[in-house]
């Protein structure tokens, strides 16, 4: 049957899946295994990222009571408090470099918010930054998620809205990101309505654009997906979460991915020093 949970050959070495704990498996196991089961947080992350939670949290400020300017000082301030240790460089080496990239990261996170600020979409707010946990009928494991905002939904009255928010280079089509989009939905989908108790109506991604937009147009795009229109979604989704539970549960040798853009020298590295015991994890 679809809907039948599928029991792990053994116990599985996590205690609930997450949106990026889950892409992080499918992407490169090794790295996932690092991070979500060893608890070894040492990989840098890139630029833009840190641009990313700088935004997340000015919004944060910002949809909690703060007004424009003491917002996006928030984000400014955290940008400032990383150490480059904590950054992924790439390519820049020297400290000058380093202290130039820096620069530029608080010049885009400054014109990014802005862009979102000068015309913020209007909600009646809920709730702010959700966590939330809980587990679903029919998977093997908890989910967990953090929804941006959860407010109440336009045009149905009762139900509640999901809003997600993403810092790009350039938008998405929903065409080809619609699967992605569709996954971190259904955790956010799941949490908010265990926690809130409330029908779930949408979840609504706001792409704010970070280069401003040669012809004029408005920074900021809007994409929305409907639950009541993703049967097929739920029934692939709760395939995907037990499949991949299964697979960590009885793997026990996780192989380097070096083509992975984002992880794959390291996953190697991992590899190559021996640093993953094969003998812990599952059965501790």
């Amino acid at each position: 049957m679809e809907d039948e949970v599928r029991k792990p050959y053994r116990k599985a070495p996590i205690g609930h899946w997450s949106h990026s704990s889950l892409m992080a498996y499918l992407r490169n196991p090794l790295a996932w295994y690092k991070r979500y089961v060893e608890h070894v947080y040492d990989t840098p992350s890139g630029p833009a990222s840190y641009v990313g939670r700088a935004g997340h949290l000015a919004l944060q400020h910002f949809y909690e009571g703060a007004d424009k300017e003491v917002a996006i000082a928030a984000g400014l301030s955290y940008l400032q408090s990383i150490a480059d240790f904590d950054i992924n460089f790439g390519r820049h080496k020297t400290r000058a470099e380093k202290k130039k990239k820096r620069a530029h990261m608080e010049r885009e996170y400054t014109q990014v918010i802005g862009f979102y600020l000068e015309k913020a979409p209007k909600h009646k707010v809920l709730a702010v930054e959700v966590k939330a946990s809980t587990e679903v009928e029919g998977l093997a494991l908890p989910l967990k998620a953090v929804s941006d905002l959860v407010v109440e939904s336009k045009g149905y009255p009762g139900e509640v809205d999901i809003v997600d928010h993403k810092f790009v280079d350039s938008y998405s089509s929903l065409k080809e990101a619609k699967t992605l989009f569709v996954i971190q939905a259904l955790f956010n989908y799941y949490t908010v309505k265990a926690l809130l108790g409330r029908p779930v109506r949408r979840f609504i991604v706001y792409e704010c654009k970070k280069s401003r937009n040669a012809d004029g147009k408005k920074q900021l795009r809007r994409y929305a997906l409907d639950f009541t229109q993703c049967r097929h979604e739920f029934a692939v989704f709760h395939r995907l979460i037990n499949d991949a539970t299964t697979e960590i549960s009885r793997t026990r040798v996780f192989l380097p991915n070096p083509s992975d853009m984002f992880e794959g020298e390291n996953s190697f590295d991992i590899y190559r020093l021996g640093l993953v015991d094969e003998s812990e994890g599952a059965d501790e």
